[in-house]
């Protein structure tokens, strides 16, 4: 694709980061330890630590925090991993001591393939200034416009569902399905149900896939392998919405989606992004928006099968502000507190982007412990959004946790489901409100059960989410 950046210091595109493999991760184990102590930990492989790590992370997690503290080491496969848990290291990680670590050069960097060098997988110079650029894109009144084909698309999705009253339904995929149709047209201002939307969706998705792979085979090389399927998908979405883009820049079409504000926007000094970084970045938010929305959407759903009482106090409330009518943008945004609690619970209790991995680019300190660099850290919002220290019955659906008065009390860092200071979601507000839409919408037609003997399992590759889908019947109001 053509353009010239002129984001950034000295204004290049970053260069790709060298593929992560377990020889590349042993080296650069070993050129740290001669650096300083590792942290205390595990650091002898173990295949038990290793398995639990794919199906039972927050239980690992969570007992490896109350055996040595808030920053700990653990080798899983083959590498030695270091984990920062609790409210203070989120804060130092993602605000006070950000300057430590790198997100591109640790494994956050395996989504470049796909996405591209959107937010997610840049620092520096580089992010802060495309972040600058972007911000516009993100204002309340672009959400504002996008709020009404979310509450357009939701009303519709959740009317197919009446014909299904009383039948069980994956709830999960049901959502992904939306949430791509809500992102056709907000991101790029495609109709859903064309054929060009059709063939972005499945490409991306059939790509995003490769990180659902058991770690083993992400790590294969060579022209049959999932890696290089994920690449001929990038491929496409390179033709298929480079052509979109290049398509507008020849019109001078901006639109009201996504796309058409990233190419009208520009930085104090007149900086615009070009056709690649355009590209990326609309990647990178269709991952991130695409992702959270399932997600969140799907949890919240589990937990209000398992709790009537709140399903029926959220369902009255949307009855209150909205009627017969579908909401406006006003009363997603803050017009039904009791819907806005439930949603922060959820995040809570199942945040999409669970862990935050980064790479240690200079020697740290954390909490009287040393850390050298070269070493892969790592932050867990769903770890530390666990502490009995810090929310008393950590895992309990409680969104009346969120009333002002008592969230007031929590230590800085402590819910920390977006990030949080200058790397904190972009897209945080336009999410919030698309998992607002789809909630009022499911709640104005249906109650929810969970099939008898239901038990929920969890996987977090690449973000959380009900393993094998959300089966629920939706029982009509």
């Amino acid at each position: 694709m053509s353009g010239t950046s002129r984001i950034g210091s000295p204004g290049a595109r970053p260069a790709a980061p060298a593929p992560l493999t377990v020889l590349s991760d042993l080296r650069n184990e070993g050129r740290a330890r001669l650096r300083a102590p590792f942290p205390p930990g595990t650091r002898n492989l173990s295949v038990r630590n290793t398995w639990r790590f794919r199906r039972n992370v927050l239980g690992l997690l969570l007992e490896n925090y109350e055996r040595h503290g808030p920053i700990f080491g653990m080798r899983v496969l083959f590498g030695f991993n270091v984990f920062l848990i609790g409210p203070e290291a989120n804060h130092f990680v993602l605000v006070s001591g950000r300057e430590n670590f790198g997100w591109r050069h640790g494994h956050m960097g395996s989504l470049i393939p796909l996405i591209g060098d959107g937010l997610l997988t840049t620092d520096g110079d580089y992010h802060d200034a495309s972040r600058e650029i972007m911000m516009p894109a993100f204002h309340r009144e672009r959400v504002v416009m996008a709020a009404d084909a979310m509450a357009e698309e939701a009303s519709a999705a959740v009317g197919s569902l009446e014909r299904r009253a009383g039948q069980e339904v994956d709830v999960y995929h049901w959502t992904r399905e939306l949430a791509m149709r809500i992102a056709m047209r907000s991101l790029f201002g495609f109709d859903p149900d064309s054929a060009h939307s059709g063939e972005v969706a499945t490409t991306f998705e059939r790509g995003l896939s490769f990180h659902g792979r058991d770690y083993p085979m992400q790590l294969l090389v060579g022209p049959w392998t999932p890696h290089a399927q994920m690449g001929r998908d990038r491929a496409a979405l390179e033709r298929i919405v480079g052509a979109e883009i290049r398509r507008r820049r020849k019109r001078d079409e901006d639109g009201t989606d996504i796309l058409g504000s990233l190419l009208a926007a520009t930085d104090e000094e007149g900086n615009s992004l070009n056709d690649q970084q355009v590209l990326d970045h609309v990647l990178t938010l269709l991952f991130a928006g695409h992702d959270t929305t399932t997600s969140t959407i799907s949890f919240l759903v589990y937990e209000l099968a398992r709790n009537p009482d709140w399903a029926a106090r959220l369902s009255s409330e949307r009855d209150d502000v909205c009627g017969e009518r579908e909401p406006t943008a006003e009363e997603l945004f803050g017009g039904m507190p009791l819907l806005t609690r439930a949603i922060d619970e959820t995040l809570r209790l199942y945040p999409p982007a669970w862990t935050g991995p980064r790479r240690a680019v200079r020697d740290f300190e954390f909490a009287g412990v040393r850390v050298p660099a070269g070493l892969p850290c790592g932050y867990s919002s769903w770890v530390s959004h666990h502490l009995p220290d810090v929310f008393e019955d950590p895992g309990r659906f409680d969104p009346d946790r969120f009333l002002p008065e008592l969230r007031a009390r929590w230590p800085r860092g402590a819910y920390v489901p977006f990030g949080m200071g200058p790397r904190v979601c972009i897209g945080k507000r336009f999410g919030y409100t698309e998992v607002h839409a789809i909630a009022a919408a499911l709640l104005s037609r249906f109650s929810f059960e969970l099939p008898d003997g239901y038990e929920l399992e969890i996987q977090q590759a690449p973000t959380l989410s009900p393993r094998g889908g959300l089966p629920v019947r939706l029982m009509p109001r």
